[in-house]
C-alpha cells in the first residue's frame, strides 16, 4: 500500500462488507468468526481493527444496530412489537423490551405512543478516548525480530485479576531448577484476547521468560519458540492499568493512519521495569505489534 490514506480506505472497504452482512442478517445469530472470514481479516486482530473503525466493539455495534433498527420499525411501521423483536434477532419480545428501555430510557410500547420522544446519540468511545486520555507513549520503531525460545505458563481470567507475580516467580524457579540462567532473559507477556470482547473468565495470557538455553517442559511450565518477523515496537511509560487505553491508541490512532498490515501472530508485551521496585507511573513496557 502506497499511502496512509490508502491503508485506512483498505480497511474501511473490509468494514463495509461486515456492516452490510450485519444489517442484512439482523434476524439471525451473527457469528464473529463468519464476519472475520467474510472480511478476510485475521481472527488475531479482527476485534481491535473493527473497534478502531467503528469506535465500539463489534458485539456492541451489532446490539446497537438491532435496537436502532427496532426503534425505526416501531416508529415507522405498523408491525406489532413481537414481530419486530423477532425480525431484529431477539429470542423473545421481553428481551427486546428490557434492552430497549435500558438503552433509550423508554419502553418499546411507550416509544410507539409518544411521537415527540427523541432518541439521542451518545458520543463514540473513540471520541471520548481522544478527549480524555493522555498517554506517555513513543512513536514506534519498526524492527525485525529473530525467533526466540521461551518457557511459559498459561493463565486464564480477567487481566486485572491474574496473579502475575506468582507466575513469574514460578518461571524463575524453573530457570534455577534447569540451570537456564544467562544474561538477557526477558519478561514477556502474550495477551491472546481482547478484554472488551472476550468474557473475563475465558481470557488467555501466557507469562513467559525468553531464554538462551534449551529447556524441557515440566508440569504447568511449557516450552516453545516465538516466531520472529517484523514488528512495530511502542515504548509506553505508565501504569499497567491503562493498557487498554494504550491499545486503543495504537489501533485507533496509529494503525489506521499507517501503511502497514497486521500479521497472524499474537501481540507481545515486554516488561522492562520491575513492578515490585518501580512506581506504577514510571513502569516501562514495550508493546510489539506484528506487521507485514
Amino acid at each position: 500500500m502506497e499511502s496512509k490514506q490508502t491503508n485506512k480506505a483498505f480497511y474501511k472497504q473490509k468494514l463495509n462488507i461486515i456492516i452490510e452482512y450485519i444489517h442484512n442478517n439482523l434476524d439471525r445469530k451473527i457469528d464473529i468468526k463468519t464476519l472475520a472470514e467474510l472480511s478476510n481479516l485475521s481472527l488475531f486482530h479482527f476485534h481491535r481493527i473493527s473497534r478502531a473503525l467503528l469506535g465500539e466493539p463489534i458485539g456492541a455495534y451489532i446490539s446497537r444496530a438491532r435496537l436502532e433498527t427496532a426503534a425505526k420499525m416501531i416508529r415507522y411501521t405498523s408491525l406489532d412489537i413481537e414481530s419486530i423483536a423477532y425480525n431484529v434477532g431477539f429470542e423473545t419480545p421481553s428481551s427486546l423490551s428490557k434492552q430497549f428501555k435500558a438503552r433509550f430510557g423508554i419502553s418499546p410500547s411507550a416509544y410507539r405512543k409518544d411521537k415527540s420522544f427523541t432518541i439521542k446519540k451518545t458520543e463514540s468511545m473513540l471520541t471520548l478516548f481522544k478527549r480524555d486520555k493522555t498517554l506517555n507513549i513513543k512513536k514506534p520503531k519498526i524492527l525485525n525480530i529473530e525467533d526466540k525460545k521461551c518457557i511459559y505458563t498459561r493463565l486464564q481470567g480477567g487481566y486485572k485479576t491474574l496473579d502475575y507475580i506468582s507466575a513469574y516467580e514460578t518461571l524463575w524457579q524453573e530457570v534455577k531448577a534447569q540451570k537456564l540462567f544467562t544474561a538477557g532473559i526477558e519478561h514477556l507477556g502474550l495477551p491472546y484476547d481482547d478484554p472488551q470482547v472476550t468474557e473475563s473468565d475465558k481470557i488467555r495470557y501466557d507469562a513467559s521468560l525468553i531464554i538462551k538455553k534449551d529447556a524441557v517442559p515440566n508440569g504447568d511450565i511449557g516450552v516453545k519458540t516465538l516466531k520472529g518477523g517484523k514488528f512495530a515496537v511502542f515504548l509506553y511509560q505508565g501504569s499497567y492499568n491503562f493498557f487498554q487505553d494504550v491499545y486503543n491508541y495504537i489501533f485507533n490512532d496509529w494503525f489506521l493512519n499507517s501503511s502497514y498490515e497486521l500479521r497472524e501472530q499474537v501481540i507481545r508485551e515486554k516488561y522492562i521495569s520491575n513492578p515490585q521496585r518501580v512506581t506504577p507511573y514510571k513502569l516501562k513496557t514495550e508493546i510489539y505489534i506484528p506487521i507485514k
